[in-house]
């Protein structure tokens, strides 16, 4: 099979963004390089002084998602759901934390946040590409096009129009 430049861009937004959220999930473990100190313990007090309910169930979701959705993200598997739970997080950082600071990530902005979110919206809708996990075992995805959210495919014609 022949790949196009497009298969090769989707492979590229994908091991950008499955790395960068699998790292922040590492890091919450304590794991290797990565460790962040306070662990997932000491990410539970920072979301109960910002007053979220439950911290600690929190912050195991918030740690999960990000180790579990950027590895499937990287690896093109389950991407489009593993896209929305990664923009879910990302977005729920920006307005809880980032977004009081402006948009500089030098000053704690919602900069990095905002870029993951949208590329993990990104990825939902258009898929994991061609050079992914589920094309190599299923030659497939395993969420059609169909699925999108926003996009419908006339099957008659080939051509994308707006879901009504």
């Amino acid at each position: 099979m022949r790949y196009t430049a497009t298969d090769f861009g989707h492979l590229i937004v994908r091991i950008a963004l499955g790395l960068v959220i699998f790292v922040h999930g590492i890091g919450k473990l304590n794991l290797g390089p990565f460790a962040s100190g306070g662990g997932v313990e000491g990410f539970a007090g920072f979301l109960a002084s910002l007053g979220v309910p439950a911290p600690l169930l929190f912050a195991w979701l918030v740690t999960a998602v990000e180790v579990g959705g950027g590895l499937l993200v990287l690896l093109g598997l389950f991407a489009r759901y593993a896209g929305v739970l990664i923009a879910a997080d990302m977005f729920t950082a920006m307005f809880l934390v980032h977004l009081p600071n402006g948009f500089a990530v030098s000053n704690g902005g919602y900069e990095l946040v905002l870029l993951l979110g949208l590329l993990g919206i990104g990825i939902s809708l258009s898929g994991p590409g061609a050079l992914s996990l589920e094309h190599a075992l299923f030659d497939r995805e395993l969420l059609p096009p169909r699925a999108a959210v926003f996009l419908e495919t006339d099957s008659a014609s080939g051509e994308s129009e707006r879901a009504t």
